[in-house]
């Protein structure tokens, strides 16, 4: 902001120099970037403020700071304006029908002004700040806008039509023609916040007045606008109609209802200084009641503990006065009323800042050491690292991809009871949807690898997912994995399930059970088993972690890529519920092993999970483990039949002899072939 020394020192109870003003300024937060000396032996200097203390965007606000800082008082300015007998009302009326994007609109009617070339001392503080004067009314309104930092508009009442103000929604395809030279007409989209008359728009509101009701050499009668305006709804019909003001900056940034009423009294003072004419009783208004005043209460303790050092009871109530706050000491507690130009002032802690902040931030101790006490990484971290590690190590690339994906690439996790969610943003551009299931994302980079020529890749992400279910909004974090290397169908999925067992036993530890079962029907609590076929749920200890299995012809269409593809999709939380896992310490063997090879002929329904259980249940005399080691379909076994090869070993305190096993393995094959209709490969 453009701001002039002079200007400042009029509410100031003594004056500052700009060097004092500029030093000052910056200390307390409001970096001062330039400074230049300008006719009247005045400095015209910019000031940097930041996003939240809009009530900092005029002189007034400026100049509290500085008497807050520097033990000076502040002085504010007269607003007294006489009345005529006549009521405001009667001249003009309001409407508000958008009270949730306009919470106040106030308009006040002066009659008999005089349009003249604004006074010179009003001319300077405009020229001082690089405003152009106009008029004497309208430059009022600059003045007031750059004082009391609340942006007022002025219309010709003569040329309102109706005798009505309506805040209300833009009809779509009504034209507004702005304020401005060369202005030209625009087409409003009907989203715009509009101030009209009973037949047109004639203002947009907080952004532009308009050009036919402007103050022109001819006008005798005024109303004066002064209202707060949504900041969302301000910047969104500045950005559709491409206009922005020092008025829609402001309101941007927040201006209370309860601050119109006092800036528009000050600006009434103005006009009928500067203008003259006879200002109608009261005002008329539009909108909700005002919000009731907040009470924050400060407790000095606590200000000492966060600041490190002692601050007087007396400085801390001065510079809260002097800041507006109203302080009530009540023994060791101040109880403060938030003015409402301060909408960043909701906590202690906030008042905490100011205090501290306008105290000097100099006077905070700074530590010649700092004690450290270091501790271990937390498992939270350490989970996910050992699992990107592992699949590192097993020739996985991890990727970081986009949240957000397209319409196409949705459209294969879509189904019965589960929705995407899309978000309202035009930067989104042919991507707006809040990715319901990693492997949307795990196959784009497929594709994206594939046609720079990188056919063989393993790929895995660890991220979050986000869909609409009948529960309402759903977010997960999940591991993603996806093997598109050449290969066919069987073996890409074993390497899948290999590689998801590799992660599960480095997060569960060496006792944790596994297992996949095909999925029965509709699974509406993995979004990713949409993108499989056939796909299984991944048991851990009898509970579903996830889902495994090859990527089906509709995601494959989406993802505009080919098959095989195997992926895995995992729930993070359950996955890693386990981590870190126990540690167990198994004496060395002291004896050799022995180990029996068997090939089995089942029925092709017949799953691994169930020929494991089904061995170990049997219950062999000093059997150690068993490992499953392949499968053969084909010639010699018979349609919707397999082969299955696993090895059993066998261990005993003392060196074993096959004879000792084959009794063993003899009533083994009977229990295969009674429950699981097994038969030995001949």
């Amino acid at each position: 902001m453009r701001t002039s020394a002079n200007w400042i020192n009029q509410y100031l109870s003594s004056p500052a120099t700009a060097q004092e003003q500029a030093e000052v300024l910056t200390s307390v937060g409001f970096p001062c970037e330039s400074s230049e000396s300008i006719a009247g032996g005045d400095t015209a200097q910019e000031v940097e403020t930041t996003s939240n203390r809009g009530d900092c965007l005029c002189h007034l606000g400026l100049a509290r700071e500085i008497a807050a800082a520097t033990s000076r008082t502040i002085r504010l300015p007269s607003t007294a304006a006489i009345r005529s007998s006549e009521r405001a009302s009667v001249a003009i009326k309001v409407e508000n029908h958008e009270p949730s994007r306009c919470p106040r609109y106030t308009a006040r009617v002066v009659r008999g002004v005089k349009i003249a070339p604004s006074p010179q001392w009003l001319r300077d503080r405009l020229i001082a700040i690089g405003q152009t004067p106009r008029n004497n009314v309208v430059d009022c309104t600059n003045f007031l806008l750059f004082e009391y930092g609340q942006p007022t508009h002025v219309f010709d009442l003569a040329t309102l039509r109706g005798g009505t103000i309506h805040v209300r929604s833009a009809v779509a395809g009504e034209t507004f023609l702005p304020l401005g030279e060369g202005s030209k007409a625009i087409t409003l989209d009907g989203n715009e916040l509009v101030i009209a008359d009973c037949e047109r728009p004639i203002a947009l509101a907080g952004v532009k007045g308009g050009a036919l009701t402007a103050v022109t050499d001819s006008t005798r009668d005024i109303v004066i606008e002064s209202a707060a305006f949504d900041p969302v709804a301000v910047r969104r019909t500045a950005r559709s109609t491409r206009i922005s003001s020092d008025s829609s900056y402001r309101f941007e940034r927040g201006v209370h209802p309860a601050d119109v009423d006092d800036a528009a009294e000050r600006l009434l003072s103005l006009i009928l200084e500067t203008a003259g004419g006879s200002a109608l009783e009261g005002s008329v208004v539009g909108g909700p009641p005002l919000p009731t005043t907040r009470i924050v209460e400060l407790r000095l303790a606590k200000l000492s503990s966060i600041a490190g050092y002692s601050i007087s009871s007396d400085e801390v109530i001065r510079i809260l006065t002097e800041l507006g706050f109203s302080p009530r000491l009540s023994g060791q507690v101040v109880g403060c009323t938030i003015p409402p130009r301060r909408i960043d002032v909701t906590r202690e802690i906030d008042l905490i800042e100011e205090v501290v902040r306008l105290a000097g931030l100099d006077r905070i101790p700074m530590n010649d050491r700092i004690s450290v006490r270091p501790i271990g990484s937390q498992s939270a971290v350490m989970a996910v690292r050992s699992a990107k590690n592992c699949l590192a190590g097993l020739g996985f690339v991890e990727t970081v991809s986009p949240t957000l994906i397209s319409e196409r690439a949705a459209s294969a996790f879509v189904r019965d009871a589960i929705t995407t969610l899309r978000i309202e943003d035009e930067r989104a551009l042919g991507e707006p949807i809040l990715r319901p299931s990693l492997l949307s994302s795990l196959l784009q980079s497929l594709k994206l690898n594939r046609d720079r020529g990188n056919r063989d890749v393993r790929l895995f992400e660890h991220a979050t997912t986000f869909w609409l279910a009948s529960q309402g909004h759903c977010e997960r974090r999940m591991l993603g994995m996806v093997v598109g290397e050449a290969g066919d169908a069987e073996s890409l999925y074993r390497l899948v399930r290999g590689s998801v067992e590799c992660v599960a036993r480095e997060l569960c530890g060496v006792h944790a059970r596994f297992d996949v079962r095909t999925i029965a029907g509709l699974d509406i609590e993995f979004v990713g088993a949409s993108a499989l076929s056939p796909a299984g749920h991944f048991m851990i200890d009898d509970q579903a972690v996830g889902v495994l299995g090859l990527v089906n012809s509709d995601a494959l269409a989406a993802a505009g890529v080919d098959g095989p593809i195997a992926a895995a999709e995992l729930d993070w939380e359950r996955l890693a519920i386990g981590y870190p896992p126990t540690p167990g310490a198994t004496a060395l063997a002291n004896s050799p092993s022995l180990d029996r090879d068997l090939s089995v002929v089942f029925a092709e329904s017949v799953t691994w999970a169930q020929v494991e259980s089904t061995v170990r249940s049997a219950e062999l005399p000093h059997l150690e483990s068993i490992v499953f080691v392949g499968n053969w379909r084909g010639k010699g076994i018979g349609a919707g039949r397999k082969s299955v090869t696993f090895r059993m070993d066998f261990r005993s305190d003392r060196t074993l002899r096959r004879e000792e096993i084959d009794p063993h393995i003899a009533r083994l094959v009977g229990v295969l072939a009674s429950e699981l209709q097994g038969e030995i490969r001949s």
